[in-house]
């Protein structure tokens, strides 16, 4: 009998999703540009020098779109024998930062490696994502019963669950990723409403637990009269004052000082201010057509596990493309969420491209049309 070939760990691929491609550094490119509209006036104040966040978006930027193309040459099915080792390394990393994490904004969710910062919660989205695509692609069985679904979650749970102690909002971006690739593995409403319920109890007791959480939900239902609503009632301001064509590129007003740190999560009302709706529509088709292409690259995948990855990849952008403007907009209290590809964050955008890797090597294997018939000739 002859040996059983090893399959390569990288692979040339005969397809690769050039829309999907454009998308991406269209955002990366166009988030750049923004940061450094937004960030010019505070950064000036403080570093003397107006393009310290751009400079600093731009690298991070070159090496989130190396690492992209590095992990798309990777046969993405070898992530499958990694799986749980990266649930204990995330698990690790979360439990070590709620210790010994760098603190800001009183909140102890970074690892200072001296030379750079990273949140593992970032890192965490990828691993969630992955193994839930394992699993539900590995073990369908598991899914078929309430039990079996509980015993799929837990580990996924369990990371969720730590990561709220610090971070509700990215807990439930994660929650809602787990979710995603599950109900698309088996849409099963009943069990789907039961999920649902457990998650917003375990909200509910999460927002109860700490003090500043409650005070957001009271800044949304009326910035006017809470001290916690300033940034929120600033970038309505700045939503508002942009109109439908905008003040122009980097002639924002309320960047100068009226919204705290204007070039992370509030970016969008920015974006709003100086590109006013018609450029903030145009954002939200960029962002529509990227899930749209991510879509017919799941259609498409050689196997369910890597269908399911791009799910999940969909599930994370979207939700949290969502939670930002809803935020902005005040359709929603302030979570502290940034936007995919534009918020200024150096490591949480390398990890975002790491993730969009993940999905180009999935287009890598889908089969161009006609190559059944020609190989079959």
């Amino acid at each position: 009998m002859a040996p059983r070939k090893r399959k390569p760990f990288f692979i040339r691929g005969t397809y690769f999703d050039y829309p999907s491609l454009f998308f991406i550094l269209f955002l990366v490119f166009f988030g750049v540009v923004m940061v450094y509209s937004s960030s010019s006036f505070v950064s000036y104040r403080y570093y003397n020098n107006n393009t310290h966040y751009l400079f600093r978006q731009a690298f991070f930027g070159m090496l989130g779109i190396f690492a992209m193309f590095g992990v798309s040459r990777v046969r993405y099915q070898v992530f499958k024998k990694f799986t749980y080792i990266g649930l204990l390394g995330i698990t690790f990393l979360l439990i070590f930062v709620l210790f010994a994490g760098k603190s800001v904004n009183g909140s102890a969710r970074w690892v200072n490696l001296g030379f750079v910062s990273f949140q593992p919660s970032e890192i965490a989205k990828i691993v969630v994502i992955l193994y839930m695509a394992y699993i539900c692609a590995g073990r369908p069985e598991l899914l078929r019963t309430i039990k079996g679904t509980i015993i799929a979650f837990i580990p996924a749970a369990l990371v969720i669950i730590i990561i709220a102690i610090e971070n509700l909002s990215t807990a439930l971006i994660c929650a809602a990723i787990a979710g995603g690739i599950w109900f698309v593995a088996t849409p099963k409403l009943k069990y789907l409403l039961v999920i649902l319920a457990a998650g917003v109890v375990f909200a509910i007791i999460m927002i109860n637990s700490a003090g500043y959480r409650a005070d957001r939900i009271v800044a949304w239902r009326n910035p006017e009269a809470s001290s916690s609503g300033f940034q929120t009632l600033q970038g309505l301001y700045a939503i508002g004052s942009g109109g439908i064509f905008g003040r122009g590129l980097g002639q924002s007003i309320q960047k100068m000082g009226n919204i705290p740190e204007a070039q992370n999560d509030m970016i969008f009302s920015i974006i709003c201010e100086e590109l006013g709706i018609v450029g903030a529509v145009g954002l939200i088709i960029v962002f529509v057509m990227l899930i749209w292409r991510f879509r017919f690259i799941a259609e498409g995948a050689p196997d369910r596990y890597g269908s399911l990855i791009v799910v999940g990849v969909i599930s994370h952008v979207a939700f949290q493309v969502l939670i930002n403007m809803f935020v902005v907009t005040n359709l929603m209290p302030n979570t502290g969420v940034t936007l995919p590809f534009i918020s200024y964050g150096g490591t949480s955008l390398v990890f975002l491209l790491i993730e969009m890797g993940i999905v180009l090597a999935v287009s890598r294997q889908i089969e161009p049309l006609g190559s059944e018939e020609e190989n079959a000739a």
